[in-house]
């Protein structure tokens, strides 16, 4: 039995309620609503009304379908935030020397979803390898970084490698692998 609850225009940006989210989703109602108790984020009050509508919406389902459903082994499938709207909700903060700042006051929607199901399958190992939030972000940062193995068997064999310098003799001069363009020139003249 799976129902849902979705909180719109919460106050607050969709990026500090998200952190407030990533902390409960996959656990149990129980451990999910304590955590947003004691949580000392401002949106966890809202999450919390949101995820107690959805405890409500499963009981209610589960009467009208005529389904013994206990909530205390519901959790939390999947729960996710939205952007909300800021147009129209910006104001002017004072600013130094006689300027003003434009504020934007941002809003979010919430969404949860809660089951009865087994959940033993969604917790398990996961197939794929996790992706560090650096390669996610590519560039410089994602690129992987070169391993110096050399001085690791130089340590293991006790043996160093000198690479001897090369001498010039005192009378050699190096020689120019292109000609001069006034060498070129006088040839051409001939």
């Amino acid at each position: 039995m799976e129902a849902r609850a979705s909180a719109k225009y919460l106050r607050g940006s969709a990026q500090k309620a998200r952190l407030v989210i990533d902390m409960i989703r996959g656990k149990n109602v129980n451990q999910a609503l304590a955590i947003l108790r004691f949580a000392n984020k401002r949106a966890a009050l809202g999450i919390e009304k949101c995820v107690k509508s959805a405890i409500a919406n499963a009981n209610e389902a589960a009467e009208k379908a005529n389904i013994a459903v206990d909530p205390d082994e519901l959790w939390l499938k999947a729960a996710f935030v939205d952007r909300g709207p800021t147009k129209h909700r910006s104001r002017m903060r004072p600013a130094p020397q006689g300027r003003a700042f434009r504020e934007r006051r941002h809003f979010c929607h919430v969404t949860i979803l809660v089951s009865s199901d087994k959940q033993a399958g969604n917790l398990g190992a996961k197939t794929t390898p996790a992706v560090s939030k650096r390669a996610k972000r590519g560039g410089a940062a994602a690129a992987p970084r070169a391993k110096r193995t050399a001085p690791k068997a130089e340590a293991e064999s006790g043996e160093k490698k000198v690479a001897a310098p090369k001498k010039e003799a005192k009378g050699e001069k190096k020689v120019a692998a292109k000609p001069s363009k006034a060498a070129g020139r006088k040839k051409t003249e001939e």
